[in-house]
């Protein structure tokens, strides 16, 4: 599970990590918390990558209101093809969800208080999170952009604090994913 992340990247470092041209005057974000509008790339029809912000928490465009309830910020990747949730977006709506670390919360249930854990690459200063997204209309018309980031089995360095960890892309796959 990815409840909480980091992007903290200058627009120079993210046009030449991510290949991708922004004008976005982005702040570096500490904390990003579900229901932020946050930096993703997806692709334009011509197929260059294109930097969206969009609403963390997946609202499918066929809902008929905004969640009341938690929103849907992460999809689990075992199944995610064939969900009636997050189906269509996998198929058709995949973007790069641009982190530098991402927070997990120790899941010793004995702890009086929660630690978090905040998660980096040594070797790389920014990464991408396997994300799906869909366009969602309000009813004033506006179409808001939301995502959910892919989510997989904890590798063996975090199976000890948490269970789940988000799916992180090597730079070679973004393309494919994208795609």
């Amino acid at each position: 599970m990815c409840g909480r992340y980091s992007f903290t990247l200058p627009p120079e470092a993210i046009r030449e990590l991510f290949r991708v041209v922004t004008v976005l005057n982005l702040q570096p974000r500490y904390n990003i918390a579900p229901t932020q509008v946050v930096p993703v790339i997806g692709l334009e029809p011509s197929g260059a990558r294109a930097l969206r912000m969009f609403r963390w928490g997946l609202v499918p465009r066929w809902s008929k209101e905004l969640p009341k309830s938690a929103p849907l910020i992460n999809a689990r990747s075992e199944g995610i093809a064939g969900s009636k949730m997050f189906g269509e977006a996998f198929q058709r709506r995949r973007c790069l969800v641009l982190a530098d670390g991402f927070f997990e919360w120790n899941q010793d249930k004995s702890l009086k208080d929660k630690t978090p854990w905040r998660m980096v690459d040594p070797d790389r200063p920014a990464f991408a999170f396997a994300g799906v997204w869909d366009g969602w209309r309000n009813p004033e018309g506006e179409i808001i952009r939301s995502f959910a980031i892919v989510t997989t089995s904890a590798n063996e360095k975090l199976a000890p604090i948490h269970g789940r960890m988000p799916v992180i892309l090597k730079r070679e796959d973004e393309d494919a994913w994208l795609d």
